[in-house]
């Protein structure tokens, strides 16, 4: 499972958690805007905005978990089980397997206005990449500098959804984990007051008693309410570093611990993880990012890349603690 976030401070942020029981061979991937993108049922994009993001890259295609264009235009993918259905081929659109859909949006959008002007062309299909590589059962938030959106394809359509939380994580369908939140509404960061019985002498006995209430599980939701009320309440100074630092404290608020979610398969137990956690500068093009092992953060910048090059540029994650000895 996994879990999406919008941030702004002076500069705008877009970051994720993946959860999931294994890692496939993913990179930091920089697809320039020359890079001719085929597509499996419509003319290949052999022009399009740059794009900097996490990928999956097989046979030199980037397989995209998220990703941004250099216009700041950010969209993430999101486990959506049970409830994701893509469709067959229709002549009347613009088929676009899932896997693609990452790279064609923000190949061609500059915001989220035009993205969501395009995704009423378009039919996401049920192309699989490879016998290997079936579709994944997603849905999508997309973001930039002013709004969110979320995108979901279910046995009732293609549905658009404004998502004024800037939050997105996995099931149920995105309006019924907004509606959620009512259940939620007088969680506070301050100490609460007694309302249970004026007849009763009651008082906060500890710090942080103002969210008390907040779901501390792993599930979808409660990791949806946890993570907009830590983002609706944190404070942050403006500076890069801190904002950045923030964003991943935010994420680390709903991250998974190796053993703590339990998964059966034929191979025995299984556990999610935070595979990685990323931080996208949608200002800056600038994608942070830190692994289950390796708390450091790390970064590329795609500016300091070739953006006008046809090939794409893959940088392999750190994946080992790196441990600053002080007294060596």
């Amino acid at each position: 499972m996994c879990t999406a976030i919008a941030f702004e401070t002076n500069d705008h942020y877009f970051g994720r958690n993946l959860d999931l029981e294994y890692s496939y061979y993913e990179s930091v991937t920089v697809m320039p805007r020359n890079y001719p993108l085929a597509l499996r049922d419509a003319k290949p994009l052999k022009n399009h905005f740059a794009l900097i993001g996490m990928a999956y890259v097989v046979d030199g295609y980037p397989l995209f978990y998220d990703a941004i264009n250099e216009k700041g235009l950010g969209m993430a993918g999101l486990s959506f089980p049970e409830n994701a259905c893509y469709y067959e081929r229709r002549e009347d659109a613009e088929n676009i397997a899932s896997f693609e859909l990452i790279p064609y949006i923000l190949g061609k959008c500059e915001n989220v206005d035009e993205a969501e002007k395009i995704l009423t062309e378009v039919n996401v299909s049920k192309e699989a990449f490879s016998k290997e590589l079936p579709p994944s059962p997603l849905h999508w938030m997309i973001t930039d500098k002013k709004r969110s959106i979320v995108v979901e394809c279910t046995k009732a359509g293609m549905r658009i959804y404004p998502n004024p939380t800037g939050v997105l994580t996995n099931n149920p369908s995105f309006p019924q984990q907004l509606f959620a939140l009512n259940n939620y509404m007088s969680l506070s960061k301050e100490l609460p007051v007694n309302s249970f019985s004026p007849r009763l002498s009651l008082c906060a006995y500890s710090r942080g008693m103002g969210a008390l209430g907040l779901p501390g599980d792993l599930s979808s939701m409660s990791r949806f309410v946890r993570a907009c009320f830590v983002k609706e309440n944190t404070v942050c100074g403006n500076g890069e570093t801190e904002s950045v630092s923030q964003v991943f404290h935010i994420l680390g608020a709903v991250e998974q611990q190796r053993g703590v979610v339990a998964l059966s398969s034929k191979e025995g137990d299984m556990y999610e993880i935070t595979v990685y956690s990323s931080c996208c500068n949608l200002d800056k093009g600038i994608y942070y990012y830190k692994t289950y092992d390796n708390s450091q953060i790390c970064a590329v910048d795609m500016h300091k890349e070739n953006l006008d090059g046809q090939s794409i540029i893959s940088y392999a994650l750190q994946k080992i603690p790196q441990i600053k000895w002080q007294n060596r």
